[in-house]
């Protein structure tokens, strides 16, 4: 089963969070603050980390930039009092998958958690299925029915992202350094090119998918039916 760590200086929401998650069979260790959890995640394998975002030693902003630096396609759901949509752009743009507003209900949580980790066991498979569409990262190739195809890397790469992660938003500036690299120097408009390319090359797909513009965002792509 999946082990989850679980960062909040609140020992009370800790032992909460540990309750539910437990019951479903999840592993919990808990980390009372952001250091601590940094230093745990380098010395176990941790399927999901869940992050307070006001934590001693180290912030959850600063927990969550250095966990998608580190560990790209690790699982991150945020958790905060703040609740106003300011602090949940900032979360998203710093790399969290979710982000959850205190108070929270227990189950609810529960269910978001195994959305994540559903995700993250379809981008662990290498292949993605988008209706009629099969997306292979081990060959780079698309498949529709009995016909195969390749595209431009950057432009299955970028595909790839989007459908791994169905229904999130995901920035410009986190498709930029998961994609081209950090140490891309371009215009960070190159991923609207690319996002152009695809929407034009799948246009006769589109009752099967969609990629959609979050204004001041990102992109994320909607399966359909």
């Amino acid at each position: 089963m999946a082990h989850i760590i679980v960062a909040d200086d609140d020992m009370h929401i800790r032992e909460l969070i540990g309750v539910y998650l437990r019951s479903e069979g999840f592993e919990v260790t808990e980390a009372e603050d952001g250091a601590a959890a940094l230093s745990l995640i380098k010395n176990v394998q941790a399927d999901l980390v869940i992050l307070d975002v006001m934590m001693p030693e180290m912030d959850g902003w600063d927990l969550c930039r250095l966990l998608r630096a580190m560990y790209p396609d690790l699982p991150l759901l945020m958790i905060s009092a703040k609740g106003e949509p300011a602090h949940k752009v900032k979360g998203f743009r710093l790399g969290t998958d979710d982000y959850v507003t205190k108070p929270f209900d227990s189950l609810e949580l529960v269910m978001r958690v195994k959305a994540l980790l559903k995700r993250y066991r379809i981008t662990s498979t290498q292949t993605i299925h988008l209706g009629m569409l099969q997306l292979n990262k081990q060959a780079y190739k698309v498949t529709r029915g009995d016909e195969s195809f390749t595209l431009p890397l950057k432009e299955f790469e970028l595909l790839y992202k989007l459908a791994s992660y169905p229904g999130q938003i995901l920035t410009r500036n986190q498709l930029i350094e998961q994609i081209w690299g950090y140490g891309y120097d371009g215009d960070d408009r190159t991923v609207d090119v690319h996002i152009k390319r695809l929407r034009d090359r799948f246009a006769g797909d589109a009752c099967q998918f969609q990629i959609e513009t979050v204004r001041g965002l990102g992109y994320r792509l909607e399966v359909r039916g």
